[in-house]
């Protein structure tokens, strides 16, 4: 009798233990279980934020209503706006004004505080072919604004002969860019130094 209650003692600690192993094992099981419940959650919270800040920040584009499709055609034919951003007006005297895309570039500064140019240009132009030779040839003026803007220093563009010399420099980069076209003259429409 002694035997059989060390036997049944025995046996109750071999089931205390197996079921405390069970325990451990199922704490293990529910702590990656809610990892992944947060995690998840988490995930769609982050996901369902970007996707919200991104539809109120670049908007929804639905289908255009056709008089808006009509208006955008008729936009090309006159002063037309090109799919590169630039815009294209006639003149007076036969010129045609062509305005590209703002013009951002970080300045070279003494003191290594990080400055902006940004320039809004228009150019003087004989005629309509010289505007398509300029859309042509957008990717290189690009490159040549970034490239001649970023070694100036602000100093450069102060009074009305950091100006002057700022159009010339330009003109005479861009015209070496469309060459044989030629741009009548560089306008400064805005220049903003942050």
């Amino acid at each position: 009798m002694a035997k059989d209650v060390a036997d049944k003692d025995a046996e109750d600690e071999v089931e205390g233990e197996a079921q405390e192993g069970e325990g451990e094992e199922g704490g293990k099981k529910k702590l990656p279980l809610r990892l992944i419940l947060i995690g998840a959650a988490a995930g769609v919270v982050v996901l369902g934020g970007g996707g919200t800040a991104a539809f109120l920040l670049f908007g929804h584009h639905g289908p255009a209503p056709a008089h808006a499709a009509k208006a955008k055609k008729d936009k090309k034919d006159g002063g037309k706006d090109d799919k590169s951003g630039a815009q294209i007006a006639d003149g007076p005297d036969g010129v045609v004004f062509y305005t590209p895309p703002d013009i951002v570039a970080n300045m070279d500064t003494a003191d290594g505080k990080p400055t902006f140019l940004k320039l809004k240009l228009t150019f003087e132009l004989p005629d309509h072919d010289t505007a398509d030779t300029i859309d042509e040839d957008m990717p290189r003026l690009q490159d040549m604004f970034q490239t001649f803007l970023r070694e100036l220093r602000p100093e450069d563009l102060s009074g009305s002969e950091g100006s002057y010399q700022l159009r010339m420099e330009l003109l005479r980069r861009v015209n070496l860019i469309i060459a044989p076209a030629k741009v009548n003259t560089v306008l400064i429409e805005e220049m903003l130094i942050n």
